[in-house]
């Protein structure tokens, strides 16, 4: 392929994969902490947001479309206005008396859209960079990425409850912070469209189209293929249900083995102190593998995931009064996500090594949303079933698998590491 006006990544990283977790945070994150405040169980809350992962999951059966047919850039930019067209109308729905089942079928379409921007995105990322920048830059683009959830869990969430609190009417103030994000979204959109490079790939004649048969099949065809997805799927195997859990620990009442906090103070807790720790993480997750390859990083990585959910279980036992002490196991939380979560971004390109990147990339993420779907379907369950403080032991326990597959999963030690 050829690109036409070349871009620095340093200016299109950034926005491409802000806009990319941006809807994925809201329609799985936010989501749960809209129906929270609108008085959904947690038992629903779980399941049905937990569903919503689905799009993700199965996106690997239409990725090779986007493999086959028209320019990365085109089809996230598509993606991208439809999903300023979902978050507008859950916005003018979230007050109707049917808003569960409406405003979920809106988030359902646009869970299919976020699902075929990421492969969009992600193809534009392993086309226009070479192995060196991938590497390099995965940790600027987790970064953002993670930039994008806090926005999300921080800034919208924090917007929604100062609607709440001058208004009155949690239906109200949600309908007016979405169609806020829809508005957001339309920018990214535009921004985007200025930023990104256009790249002319090329696709060969009518013969050497790949059909999607040989798209799969090379994919199950690697080597280890079953230890790594046995990687992807368990690696955050706690993540997946503590993910679900932590904003209604948070929200719930004291009575209810929660910390009683305001939808404001969750939104705070996340967008200002969380979001220094990610940046700091996720920018030293990438430097160091780019400095020391893959292999070197695994094990501790796999403990800067996993480790601080601990944090939570101290939360859920003593119940402070004080919000400082949940500030700083969010704080630990998210440094810990960023460095860890590094890592995992890096094999998911290893894995996707070879002919059919998007396509493979996408299959690849596909598994991994199935690893937060299926247990954080469960979630609500568990959490009711054990109470808060029983189920993040529970989380803990989750963890060791994901320890486990982090020493036994192979890739070349120094994949990632930048050339000398």
């Amino acid at each position: 392929m050829t690109q036409n006006n070349p871009k620095s990544p340093w200016f299109w990283v950034p926005s491409l994969y802000l806009t990319e977790s941006m809807p994925y945070v809201v329609i799985i994150t936010v989501s749960v902490i809209m129906y929270k405040n609108l008085g959904i169980s947690n038992a629903d809350i779980g399941l049905y947001t937990s569903f919503l992962y689905l799009p993700w999951v199965i996106k690997p059966i239409w990725s090779p479309i986007l493999e086959l047919f028209g320019s990365k850039k085109k089809w996230f930019l598509s993606m991208q206005l439809i999903l300023s067209l979902v978050f507008l109308g859950v916005g003018l729905t979230t007050g109707t008396e049917q808003f569960f089942t409406v405003t979920l079928a809106f988030f359902w379409m646009g869970a299919f859209a976020s699902a075929t921007n990421d492969i969009a995105s992600d193809g534009l990322y392993l086309i226009a960079l070479k192995p060196e920048q991938q590497s390099f830059f995965v940790g600027l683009r987790s970064t953002f990425y993670r930039v994008g959830m806090i926005t999300g869990q921080g800034l919208i969430v924090i917007l929604a409850g100062y609607m709440e609190q001058k208004y009155g009417n949690p239906a109200q103030a949600w309908s007016y912070t979405m169609i806020g994000v829809a508005g957001l979204m339309l920018v990214l959109t535009g921004l985007n469209y200025l930023a990104t490079p256009n790249i002319l790939e090329k696709t060969g004649s009518k013969e050497e189209q790949p059909s999607f048969g040989k798209v799969f099949s090379t994919f199950f065809t690697k080597k280890n293929i079953g230890l790594s997805l046995a990687f992807v799927l368990l690696y955050r195997l706690g993540e997946s249900q503590l993910v679900k859990m932590a904003s209604p620990f948070f929200l719930d009442t004291r009575e209810a083995g929660g910390l009683g906090l305001s939808t404001t103070e969750v939104g705070f807790i996340y967008g200002t102190l969380g979001v220094i720790a990610l940046l700091i993480g996720g920018i030293l997750g990438g430097v160091v593998i780019s400095r020391d390859g893959l292999g070197r990083w695994m094990i501790p990585m796999a403990f800067a995931i996993n480790a601080p959910n601990i944090g939570y279980v101290l939360l859920s036992w003593s119940q402070p009064e004080s919000i400082a002490f949940a500030s700083t196991v969010v704080v630990i939380e998210q440094f810990g996500y960023g460095f860890g979560f590094a890592a995992f971004m890096v094999f998911l390109i290893y894995l996707a090594e070879g002919l059919y990147k998007t396509a493979h990339y996408a299959l690849a993420t596909g598994f991994m949303a199935m690893g937060m779907m299926l247990p954080g379907m469960l979630s609500g369950y568990m959490q009711q079933w054990l109470g808060y403080p029983g189920f993040f032991v529970w989380v803990v326990l989750a963890t060791i698998p994901g320890f486990a597959m982090a020493y036994w999963v192979k890739y070349p030690r120094e994949f990632g590491k930048k050339a000398s």
